[in-house]
């Protein structure tokens, strides 16, 4: 067995990179270390749920595509990122013998990058939550607290991250699942532009296009070379566009100049923002302001509490659809017990809104992204706190006694319609989005929104800051994290 490199966790992506590269080190040792780190951090964490190590260590002896990752270890996110051959459980236990029959295309981009696959990150069923706490694997723990969560719904890879399992970590961000572990865990969480990453070959308009994947890293260099392997045309998805001939890797060499920067600590929803969550915001703007940028207050020109509702009815409709995309893997209709209590009500909700209603919430979505692209004629970067409260302990959020004896009541009697006409739909946004009201937006109008580590509460928990641009304006959001890299180191932060 080869042995391990000492220096493992100093190093980002890019930097086993090079140093593969320069053969200071063999990919074997790197997959050792990543497996040593793995199994000493894993058990207090429960971030990774399958491991393929032998595959890892035979892969890493074989002669890898001499991609810009090559030999560098990755962990993947249980949730669309399919690898060939593996088990791809969702967090269901639906899907827990379920085993991909093929690599998806992202995945198929991280092998020819060079990257080696070491398992697969914790996920809440079906990718749906804030937190991962699926009852089919259990929660995953945040690295910085044991008692409080990493997020979701990439919570496991934003926990391993953290720990330094492994430099980077596949994720995918369809209501801010990129950006709010990325908060939770002091991480660099960038969700692209719609279209600039690939999603099939399972769907060409995953979660209707507000959901898009990337990865979770420590240093803003990684996510900016990561982005230049992954993006690109692909002909099965609905929103793939030709690319510009810029290497993001080289975006973050470049000055930022000169930005308008408008910044909000305001929920959308008109929901409670934590202070320290404000006051990492202020703090922030004064120092984009001492960096020469025109930094202003100025609400975003959107009806958040619509933008809530139109992302909640999306959701019902895709758990419908999920619960009807089961019936080939049960081989028969789906059942109440074989998806979480959530999980059911928001189908049973899904199969009760009308066609008509679904596409006037999409409307809603096109309404919102017209807005914020007249918005960006006048300022270049939306700041506002990537979530509104630090976060929550595990199991806080876990439904009461109580609601759980009306779901499962709700569920057996199938009363999705009187559900909606008691006004549900309005209390499960301010509910379900009260925590994290700032990220569904960029979903919904395609844009790239980052979350930067440069934020903490009083008791040294990280939050993030969260900054939006204009569609396919990743160029100015990698100039603009570089500089604030520099300005305020957050990779001494562990």
């Amino acid at each position: 067995m080869s042995k391990s490199f000492k220096e493992y966790t100093y190093y980002d992506a890019t930097g086993l990179a090079d140093l593969v590269r320069k053969k200071s080190v063999h990919p074997s040792e790197l997959v050792e270390s990543a497996i040593e780190r793995i199994e000493s951090t894993n058990p207090g964490l429960n971030a990774v749920i399958h491991r393929f190590y032998e595959e890892a260590r035979k892969d890493a002896k074989s002669k890898l595509p001499n991609g810009p990752f090559r030999g560098v270890p990755i962990l993947v996110k249980d949730f669309i990122h399919a690898i060939g051959g593996a088990p791809l459980s969702s967090g269901s236990k639906s899907f827990r013998n379920y085993i991909s029959p093929v690599d998806s295309e992202f995945i198929r981009r991280l092998r020819n990058a060079g990257t080696l696959f070491l398992g697969q990150t914790n996920v809440p069923e079906f990718a749906l939550m804030g937190i991962t706490e699926p009852k089919l694997h259990g929660p995953t723990r945040n690295p910085w607290n044991l008692e409080r969560t990493p997020g979701g719904s990439s919570g496991g890879s934003a926990a391993a991250v953290a720990a330094g399992m492994v430099p980077v970590a596949t994720a995918s961000d369809g209501g801010g699942s990129i950006r709010i572990p990325a908060a939770y865990c002091g991480l660099f969480g960038l969700k692209p532009t719609r279209g600039r990453t690939p999603v099939g070959p399972y769907s060409g308009r995953l979660w209707q296009g507000a959901s898009v994947d990337h990865v979770l890293s420590r240093t803003v260099r990684d996510s900016a070379a990561f982005l230049d392997a992954l993006c690109g045309i692909e002909s099965s998805d609905a929103f793939s566009f030709e690319e510009s001939k810029t290497s993001y890797l080289s975006e973050i060499k470049k000055s930022p100049g000169k930005l308008r920067i408008a910044f909000s600590t305001q929920s959308p929803i008109g929901t409670q923002v934590h202070p320290d969550c404000v006051e990492s915001v202020v703090h922030t703007a004064k120092i984009l302001h001492s960096l020469g940028h025109k930094v202003e207050e100025k609400e975003a020109p959107v009806d958040g509490k619509a933008i809530g509702r139109a992302f909640i009815t999306m959701y019902f409709g895709e758990m419908a659809a999920q619960l009807k995309n089961l019936e080939p893997v049960l081989g028969r209709k789906a059942r109440m017990g074989d998806v979480e209590s959530v999980t059911w009500i928001l189908g049973l909700l899904g199969r009760t809104v009308s066609a008509g209603e679904f596409v006037r919430s999409l409307q809603e979505w096109d309404k919102a992204a017209l807005a914020m692209e007249n918005f960006h004629k006048t300022y270049d970067v939306y700041l506002t706190p990537t979530t509104a409260m630090p976060p929550a302990k595990i199991g806080e959020l876990e439904p009461k006694l109580g609601e759980k004896i009306a779901m499962q009541v709700v569920g057996r009697l199938g009363l999705g319609r009187m559900l909606l006409a008691s006004g549900l739909v309005d209390e499960l946004v301010e509910k379900s989005l009260s925590r994290t009201p700032f990220t569904q937006l960029a979903n919904l109008t395609g844009q790239p929104s980052v979350s930067i580590p440069i934020g903490q509460t009083s008791d040294q928990l990280p939050l993030g800051l969260q900054f939006t641009a204009a569609r396919r304006r990743e160029d100015i959001l990698f100039r603009l994290s570089a500089q604030l890299e520099k300005a305020v180191p957050w990779s001494k932060h562990k």
